[in-house]
């Protein structure tokens, strides 16, 4: 057998490249939309990729599976469970509990694991060469390496009023049937470190079943129901904006990206006259680079790993923006927006000196100044992370807009007072300032934010 797992550090995202050497023939397992690494894996190791399956209905990134198969010409094997309202509505062969996909020697046999969403299913692998006892269990977004998949983003995020608890009641079932596979059994789940698909997702990528009976906290909860739910929908973290669109796109027939598009380095005449024209404009250059000088009206999303979430929160899907970045970057950064299904890039610059735009600056302040202003009566202190975050630890008298919804929420920033924002460690609040600062309301960036603050062993107050 021959086995390799495919991780984005950009969305926590894994898939897996699972393949009979004996037959050369392969199964991708929840496909990222990129596909030429599964394309390469397959050159690579002589194999041909004939089987493409999906644990279920992607919410956090668009699934590749259809462009794979558009490519290779192999067959989609997607979930039939969930009943009505939770099917795939494009040609598949259709997949319940008990079925069995044979790949070569190897054979995964379908668990239906709902709680996620309700038609999420398990594959449990055998490789027959070498055993016929199960060896891994490919889990998605049911099982994680210290967490479970959350019941509540059909809910948050697609807007499925209800789901949640019923969502968490299916979960507490679906663990019963993972606690009795073997204990040697190996986990690979879905997602990793970072994620918004749980709370306390582990950075290590993968496990064992028995390790998990041991650590993961959804196992402490053997005959009480209730308090499983309780604690399963309790704290967990805004799911992001774009994730609406996901479950609606890696559901319906959808326009193929078979290859990473190019883009164009526009001209000054180019630039300026989309600019003119209000197109938005992406400046992923550093925080720091950013504040110091910048286009007026331009949002500061760094293009780190944590890019495509934050555009997703920011940019919406029928419109077009341009991107400061170096030439050197576009790739990644498109394959990052790409994975989304944010594809309408217009353009990029890579110098905003060029421009003949005037340029402006933001404000940072280090801890000594922001802590000048906590208690004034003319000072808003605005913290942007996330509400779990909030209540978990923040400063008296802090009020709570978290950055990914600060837009619709401009009404709670006291325009009348002086500004100061600040997150966990400074990535938040530089898109926040920009944000507040393209609608025209000046900030005071505390850029450090609760990292240094509670490293200095500064008091915060819990709600």
């Amino acid at each position: 057998m021959y086995f390799q797992h495919v991780y984005d550090k950009s969305l926590a995202q894994a898939s897996y490249f699972i393949g009979c050497q004996a037959k050369g023939e392969a199964i991708v397992i929840d496909a990222k939309r990129d596909i030429d690494t599964y394309l390469e894996i397959a050159a690579q190791n002589n194999m041909k990729i004939t089987h493409i399956a999906e644990t279920h209905i992607h919410a956090d990134f668009l699934a590749g599976s259809r462009e794979l198969a558009a490519v290779t010409g192999a067959k989609m094997y997607l979930s039939d469970e969930g009943g009505e309202g939770w099917q795939y509505e494009f040609d598949h062969i259709g997949l319940k509990h008990g079925d069995t996909i044979k790949v070569g020697n190897l054979a995964l046999e379908v668990l239906h694991t709902p709680g996620h969403t309700p038609e999420s299913i398990s594959f449990l692998l055998t490789d027959h060469p070498a055993t016929d006892k199960p060896v891994m269990v490919f889990t998605g977004d049911f099982v994680f390496v210290g967490d479970i998949g959350r019941p509540d983003l059909l809910e948050k995020a697609a807007g499925f009023t209800g789901t949640q608890e019923k969502g968490a009641r299916q979960m507490y079932e679906s663990i019963q049937r993972f606690a009795a596979l073997p204990e040697y059994v190996q986990v690979w789940p879905g997602h990793g470190a970072g994620s918004a698909c749980g709370k306390a997702l582990g950075a290590v990528p993968s496990s064992t079943v028995g390790y998990e009976l041991i650590r993961n906290w959804a196992f402490r909860y053997e005959n009480n129901e209730q308090g499983f739910v309780d604690y399963l929908l309790d704290g967990q973290p805004e799911p992001p904006k774009y994730f609406a669109m996901m479950k609606h796109l890696n559901k319906v027939d959808r326009p193929l990206l078979i290859e990473v598009p190019k883009h164009k380095k526009l001209s000054k005449d180019e630039f300026n006259e989309a600019y003119s024209k209000g197109i938005k404009v992406i400046d992923t250059r550093n925080k720091f680079d950013f504040a110091k000088e910048h286009l007026p009206g331009t949002i500061n999303i760094q293009g780190n790993n944590s890019f495509a979430t934050w555009c997703g929160w920011i940019l919406g899907y029928d419109e077009q923006f341009i991107l400061v970045a170096d030439q050197s970057q576009m790739d990644d950064l498109t394959r990052k927006l790409m994975r989304i299904g944010l594809d309408n890039i217009y353009g990029f610059v890579d110098n905003i000196s060029t421009l003949s735009i005037k340029t402006e600056s933001s404000e940072i302040i280090d801890i000594d100044a922001f802590t000048s202003y906590i208690g004034k009566e003319n000072t808003q202190i605005v913290d942007v992370r996330g509400e779990s975050e909030y209540k978990a630890g923040h400063i008296k008298g802090a009020d709570n807009v978290f950055v990914g919804t600060l837009e619709q929420n401009l009404d709670k920033i006291n325009t009348h007072k002086q500004i100061v924002i600040h997150c966990q460690s400074g990535d938040r609040a530089a898109i926040a300032q920009s944000l507040l600062e393209k609608h025209g309301i000046k900030v005071k960036n505390y850029s450090a934010g609760m990292k240094e603050w509670n490293e200095k062993g500064k008091k915060t107050v819990s709600s």
